[in-house]
């Protein structure tokens, strides 16, 4: 019986490969639940766990640029996901909050992010998916955004 060749240890090719992969099952998974991006569902993940987040803290969390922050905002507004608030503390600052349909939207996005989990982690034991996780989450620390 041939031996088994060793796992590709190219890395970037590899990560860069896989997050295509990812990105575009995801696009049409997301496609099917109301059309949602990527970013809306991630706004609506990160409103759904604060009391309302001003512009440039949800930014921040998604690392994404504020002008875009801004522009995506202006968008789930639109379509009746989030709202502005005047922010209790700065009234020159609005605080964003997920509306009832962002929240049933929420819902919907976060059961398909359980088949995306389970999909992703199928095959891996729990040490081994702690491990995936360690590592991708150090790329952040190691690639600081500018």
């Amino acid at each position: 019986m041939p031996a088994t060749p060793p796992p590709s240890r190219r890395l970037f090719f590899l990560l860069s490969a896989g997050a295509r992969r990812v990105q575009r099952w995801v696009d049409g998974e997301l496609a099917g639940m109301g059309g949602l991006t990527q970013a809306q569902s991630g706004l609506l993940f990160f409103l759904g766990q604060d009391g309302g987040a001003l512009i440039g803290e949800a930014a921040e969390a998604l690392d994404v640029a504020p002008s875009a922050m801004t522009g995506l905002v202006d968008r789930m507004a639109r379509s009746g996901l989030v709202e502005r608030r005047p922010d209790a503390d700065d009234g020159r600052s609005h605080r964003l909050f997920l509306t009832d349909v962002g929240r049933a939207a929420r819902a919907a996005a976060i059961e398909g992010l359980k088949e995306l989990n389970a999909t992703l982690t199928e095959g891996f034991s729990e040490a081994e998916v702690d491990a995936i996780a360690r590592w991708l989450s150090s790329l952040q620390a190691r690639f600081p955004r500018r």
